[in-house]
């Protein structure tokens, strides 16, 4: 090992087996057996990681009566001092300046009032697409109005602008005043190109919204398919109707518009300028490619419902031991919110409870730091757990804690992230998403082992899930990051069993008011991986380097700049 020594785990209450006969598929206790002294302590605290507690929590925070916990809502408010309290009760510390639970920050609500027709004319043509079925478009701006006139489309591939890949699928072109036709994901054919198959945040919405600003287009439109956004269009129609929140505008670009079509409009479309989309496509594939004026035009004239709320993140802490480390500190993070009350199902159903997303990944954080506070020393690092807000909206309240956080960056050993949990049971394997990225994967690879387990990479890496959850924030200050999640590989269950029931919570429940508690969840696999992230936490928060990201990572340089402005 690198960093870790068999030492250091020692030191996290951790002692290693030389070999194991354990069952994997009834002792995943912790990776300690027949330890005395301080791992025996360490051990009967991580017992604190239960079914009862964590189902308790998951029960309360996903129940109607909490109205889907949208940003800035009563329900946001309610979560916010029932965690505060549950924080309170396990013995952590208020962890905000001022010693507040609540990071307070403010959100601007933007609802745009939607044109039922989307109008494209050119070429002696016309097309007219229908509001939720073929697009939904809404505002980019924070102002009572959003419009564009006689905007030209241009198909632009991938709108991407990645030098260390010498690739720019811009060329320099003008594209003031115009609206960029974008295709989702990013180049996916080379694994030495943007990752192969593994989703960057070049193929990301945000990014692609972002990049098109940049240009000065007045407006963007992403095409839609499943495959490219990981997701089914209703994901899109859900998520992006009614109020969308924003931390307040900056003096950063902005265009008036951004929208998505469905691939067959999207078809529909560029064939009214005499072009095939599959063939537009194949081209964007190339380094040489050039955009794609249409000769197509559209107007778009919203009104737009600008509202001010508050929220916030829900910070408790654990301080340190050590008098020369507990200004360091180890970040255990999952979400709070989800989509609150939007449009009804096919039932009537109109709140999008986020039982799967995200009360369970709340649930293992507040378990672990149970387990933490336990211990009959805390670790000689401080630990953090933040259970931030509005990540549902672009990452929001992680992304409002980097830029104001209560450690200095350099001094954030790691982040540890729960978005979403196993609730089918004992798995062979678990998903770390951002392996190979750091060298956190020798201690979780280390303890996996130990569990009976196998560390799997993302096992859906085509959906980029390390650039859409907490972590993400974190990585972009310089901070190692890692997101544990459910495997695919059941004990006991046919092979492809896994991920057909992870399948079907993306194409099924996904932000949609049926993601409700369910009593029959099996929440023994969820124990397995909060205890995978507790004795993670442990080791890092008493190892004596903090983790690096490997090098040439795309992190390591903001590493390293974090690190020398904590030595000044």
């Amino acid at each position: 090992m690198k960093q870790y020594s068999v030492v250091l785990l020692l030191a996290a209450g951790i002692f290693l087996l030389a070999c194991s006969d354990k069952d994997p598929a009834t002792d995943f206790a912790s990776p300690v057996a027949n330890a005395d002294g301080p791992n025996l302590s360490a051990e009967q605290a991580a017992l604190q990681i239960e079914d009862a507690y964590m189902r308790g929590i998951i029960q309360e925070i996903s129940q109607d009566s909490y109205e889907g916990r949208g940003p800035g809502s009563r329900g946001d408010d309610m979560t916010r001092r029932y965690l505060a309290e549950q924080m309170a009760a396990i013995g952590l510390e208020p962890g905000a300046e001022g010693g507040k639970w609540n990071q307070a920050f403010e959100l601007v609500g933007v609802n745009a009032k939607q044109p039922k027709e989307l109008v494209f004319s050119g070429h002696d043509k016309s097309l007219v697409l229908k509001q939720w079925d073929q697009f939904i478009v809404g505002s980019g701006v924070q102002d009572e109005r959003a419009e564009l006139t006689n905007a030209e489309i241009v198909f632009v591939g991938y709108g991407i602008q990645a030098p260390e890949y010498d690739w720019d699928d811009y060329k320099g072109v003008d594209l003031k005043g115009k609206v960029l036709l974008m295709m989702n994901n990013d180049p996916d054919w080379d694994p030495e190109l943007f990752g192969g198959q593994t989703r960057l945040w070049y193929g990301r919405w945000d990014y692609k919204y972002l990049s098109a600003a940049k240009q000065g287009a007045v407006g963007a439109i992403i095409i839609h398919t499943t495959p490219s956004a990981g997701y089914p269009f209703q994901v899109v129609q859900t998520s992006w109707t009614g109020v969308q929140f924003e931390l307040p505008a900056g003096d950063e670009p902005r265009s008036q518009v951004k929208g998505w079509v469905t691939e067959d409009s999207a078809r529909e479309l560029v064939a009214m300028a005499g072009f095939d989309l599959d063939k537009l496509r194949e081209q964007a594939d190339n380094r040489d490619f050039v955009p794609v004026a249409l000769g197509v035009h559209t107007s778009i004239e919203m009104d737009v419902e600008i509202e001010r709320v508050q929220s916030g993140n829900v910070l408790g802490l654990i301080p340190g031991s050590d008098p020369e480390l507990k200004d360091e500190v180890v970040i255990y993070t999952a979400h709070h919110d989800h989509l609150g009350i939007g449009t009804p199902n096919e039932e009537g159903d109109n709140i999008y409870n986020g039982a799967f997303d995200n009360a369970t990944g709340v649930a293992q954080v507040m378990a672990i730091a149970k387990a933490i506070k336990a211990l009959p020393e805390a670790p000689r690092r401080s630990v953090l757990v933040a259970l931030v807000g509005a990540e549902e909206q672009g990452l929001l309240g992680s992304e409002y804690y980097a830029a104001n956080p209560t450690f200095a960056p350099g001094k954030i050993a790691a982040n540890l992230n729960y978005d979403g949990g196993n609730v089918w049971g004992h798995t062979h394997d678990v998903t770390y998403i951002g392996l190979g990225k750091s060298t956190i994967d020798e201690i979780v690879s280390m303890i996996a082992d130990e569990q009976g387990r196998v560390v799997k990479p993302d096992q859906f890496s085509d959906k980029g899930y390390f650039y859409r959850s907490d972590q993400f924030s974190f990585a972009k200050i310089g901070v190692p990051a890692m997101y544990l999640d459910t495997g695919t590989d059941f004990i006991d269950r046919p092979p492809e069993w896994g991920r057909e029931q992870q399948n079907h919570y993306t194409e099924v429940n996904y932000h949609q008011p049926s993601d409700e508690y369910d009593p029959n969840w099996n929440l023994e696999g969820m124990i397995d991986d909060a205890l995978l992230g507790y004795w993670t936490g442990l080791a890092i928060a008493n190892a004596d380097n903090m983790p690096t990201w490997n090098p040439g990572d795309e992190f390591e340089a903001a590493r390293i700049e974090a690190l020398q402005q904590s030595a000044k």
